[in-house]
């Protein structure tokens, strides 16, 4: 492993330091990594032309600040860890965004530090935040078991990849005595760019594209959970917002919607075609009163799929409110066909 440049050990502290030593930053460097004042200050020099710090004041005796660039990082153990203090205390005060934003990063944050410490079965944590001009990130890592073999395991699922599907449908909890199973649904919806690697899997939804996707991906840590969050400071989304997108009615605040994206029902390159395949497909969708199916990207479906999905569960389900969309011709085909005993 390369071994960490001394510039690069100073931007993981620098925005705590700046806030910390306004005054004194040189005579604090140069005490810290044992240099001179003028070896200290070509470091403070090359922060502030790169956009980490400010300098104000006269320049005999400058006032340093954050500059538009910020960076955090801080390793915590889980035992006894408190996700809102943590933010509070740690990096709420280092960072600057608008309400709308900072709302959004307040809500990730804790809900993706309290699945560490609830869900990961791991002993650390480790939680990074940058901005620059234009965006904030935010990444969230444990060293636990990683989220779909955990999930997989609790809800006995046959295989890590349904876990990726059912984590599109919101509402999936390994403790529901504990969580409602909508930190992950929401978060990923807040935010710009959301995305879980953990168990040689990886799970991302992009703001500007109506589709989850799940792929076999590395991630950076060999074990646990890693979520990535980003979210443009210019942005207009609010929290609000979101959670109003997937209840129906305004004085309706149950999640009581949800948009399942057919593709992410397919393993590999199989088709839709058969009465198992709806049956995983179906799983906790009566625990919404709307869920809309959206069949982007799917050519085809078998008779047998879409009259188990369409005409039994429906049948047996009448509360729950199937709404297909984005259908190819065959598919609407399957879909009528299926209906058509209900409609008689």
């Amino acid at each position: 492993m390369a071994k960490t440049s001394r510039f690069d050990e100073l931007l993981r502290t620098v925005t705590r330091d700046v806030v910390e030593h306004p005054r004194d930053l040189t005579r604090h460097y140069a005490e810290r990594f044992k240099i001179s004042r003028v070896a200290a200050n070509k470091y403070i020099q090359r922060l502030e032309t790169e956009g980490w710090i400010a300098r104000s004041g006269p320049s005999t005796h400058p006032v340093f600040s954050p500059g538009y660039k910020r960076c955090i990082a801080r390793l915590y153990p889980l035992t006894g860890l408190e996700e809102h203090i943590v933010w509070e205390n740690d990096f709420k005060p280092y960072l600057s965004m608008p309400s709308n934003v900072q709302s959004i990063a307040s809500h990730g944050f804790t809900e993706m530090v309290n699945n560490a410490i609830d869900h990961s079965s791991g002993k650390s944590v480790f939680v990074f935040t940058s901005q620059d001009e234009a965006a904030l990130w935010i990444i969230v890592s444990d060293d636990g078991v990683g989220i779909f073999a955990k999930i997989t395991s609790a809800l006995n699922l046959p295989d890590m990849r349904q876990t990726l599907f059912e984590l599109s449908k919101g509402k999936l909890t390994t403790d529901p005595s504990k969580h409602t199973g909508e930190g992950v649904f929401f978060t990923s919806r807040m935010f710009d760019s959301f995305e879980i690697s953990a168990n040689g899997l990886q799970y991302n939804h992009e703001v500007n594209s109506s589709h989850d996707c799940f792929q076999e991906a590395s991630g950076i840590f060999s074990e646990g959970t890693t979520v990535y969050m980003r979210i443009a400071l210019n942005s207009t989304r609010t929290t609000a917002e979101v959670y109003a997108q997937f209840t129906e009615a305004p004085e309706d605040y149950d999640f009581s919607k949800t948009v399942v994206p057919m593709r992410l029902a397919r393993f590999g390159n199989e088709q839709l075609v058969s009465r198992s395949q709806a049956k995983r497909l179906i799983a906790r969708f009566d625990r919404f009163r709307t869920v809309i199916l959206d069949f982007s990207e799917i050519q085809e479906i078998g008779q047998a799929f879409a009259d188990e999905l369409f005409r039994v569960y429906s049948s047996s389900h009448p509360n729950v409110e199937l709404l297909p969309k984005n259908m190819t011709e065959q598919v609407k085909k399957m879909w009528l066909r299926a209906i058509a005993p209900r409609m008689a």
